[in-house]
């Protein structure tokens, strides 16, 4: 039937000053929910890192967030990706491997030319099933974030402020 009833319509945009007021009306409350704070930062980090295995520690996720102010949540998803990807990258450039073993099997990971376990090789000459990524650490992360750089300007920020003191409150 017609019952709306226990029904809520949410919008959700960055640029709420190209709304018209007819759009505004329709919405009984216009709230602003800026940047993620400190706190959220390093939540959201721990949030996309998820179950993925990593060599992190329960401080590096505050240390992250410490690095990463002005950041939105995308954002922070596109350092995780970009810092998981990292040992992928480094296979791929690798010109020596070295031997370890993981779980009782020989394995061979990317190293330095300057490894005394080194082995001359590229990835394509090891086979898949002895190819072991390494972990992805701290310094993974915190070279994905200085390759990476906050969307959202400080301009945007003050739009969104001076429109929330503008609109937020009306017809609340």
């Amino acid at each position: 039937g017609n019952d709306s009833k226990g029904i809520l319509v949410l919008g959700a945009t960055n640029i709420p000053w190209q709304l018209d007021a007819a759009i505004r009306r329709r919405f009984q409350r216009r709230v602003h929910i800026g940047l993620p704070d400190l706190n959220g930062r390093a939540r959201m980090f721990k949030l996309a890192v998820g179950d993925t295995d990593t060599a992190l520690q329960a401080g590096d996720y505050n240390t992250l967030a410490n690095k990463s102010d002005g950041f939105s949540g995308s954002d922070i998803a596109n350092v995780v990706q970009h810092a998981l990807m990292r040992p992928v990258r480094k296979i791929l450039q690798a010109t020596h491997f070295k031997p370890v073993m993981k779980d009782g099997k020989r394995m061979l990971t990317p190293c330095s030319p300057g490894d005394p376990e080194k082995i001359e090789m590229t990835y394509d000459g090891v086979n898949s099933d002895e190819l072991l990524a390494p972990d992805v650490s701290l310094k993974d992360f915190e070279m994905a974030l200085e390759d990476s750089h906050p969307t959202v300007s400080k301009e945007d920020i003050e739009k969104q402020i001076d429109w929330t003191n503008e609109f937020g409150s009306e017809g609340a």
